[in-house]
């Protein structure tokens, strides 16, 4: 796992006369912001399946779509195994109508089902495939595909950890330029925390002439954390 670590520093807020506050008045103090990157490679991928099929009748787009839709749901399983990790996150039959450019009333001309699963899976190195597999099943359309973690936390507290570490080390620079050091802690909070993740969206019938290449690339955590210390003079 490769770690990178970048420094952002918002203020210092020490005034001319921080040193002769009176009691009401809060004691000076220093903040400082550092950002911590981690770098590590992805172990999970979830992909979206689609299957659409259309029909004058509500009743046959249903009947179609359940049997493409069983024919993908085989063809993963065979691929993935039978505890596959598939799930279905959207279903929907609707009619289609036709809009007049004169205004007229809508003409109904038909039903469009949709069936969508979403397949989980650690083996990234067959993403192609499983893509490949679940377009010659029937599925029509590729919602989505996204390559992360299962499990970020231990590369979050990694981040976190370097992101405080630097922000001290930053207050601890701005109090030493100021002829003064830096005290107890009197604030940290945890700020922005973002985890970038790989997402391609393509139509299966491209995708579907030839194997498709799937190039998970690396996932990165960054966090940001902001201190402020008691200012103390030399």
């Amino acid at each position: 796992m490769r770690a990178s670590i970048v420094v952002v520093v918002l203020a210092g807020l020490v005034s001319a006369s921080a040193f002769a506050q009176s009691p009401l008045q809060r004691k000076p103090f220093v903040r400082a912001t550092g950002e911590g990157e981690v770098s590590g490679k992805p172990d999970q991928a979830k992909v979206s399946f689609a299957v659409l099929t259309e029909a004058v009748n509500a009743a046959d787009a249903a009947a179609q779509n359940a049997t493409r839709s069983k024919s993908v749901l085989d063809a993963l399983r065979s691929m993935l195994g039978a505890n596959a990790d598939i799930r279905t996150t959207n279903y929907s039959l609707q009619p289609k109508y036709t809009y007049p450019r004169d205004g007229a009333t809508p003409v109904l001309n038909g039903f469009t089902a949709q069936n969508t699963v979403e397949v989980t899976t650690g083996d990234l190195s067959s993403i192609g495939k499983l893509l490949d597999s679940g377009i010659k099943a029937g599925a029509n359309r590729i919602d989505g595909l996204q390559i992360g973690l299962k499990d970020e936390q231990a590369m979050r507290l990694q981040a976190l950890k370097a992101a405080g570490e630097r922000a001290r080390a930053q207050a601890e620079a701005i109090a030493s330029g100021l002829n003064a050091r830096i005290g107890a802690l009197l604030a940290a909070e945890e700020g922005t925390s973002i985890r970038p993740i790989t997402e391609v969206r393509a139509m299966a019938v491209a995708a579907a002439r030839a194997p498709t290449p799937i190039e998970p690339g690396s996932v990165e955590v960054r966090v940001t954390v902001t201190v402020e210390y008691e200012l103390l003079t030399q």
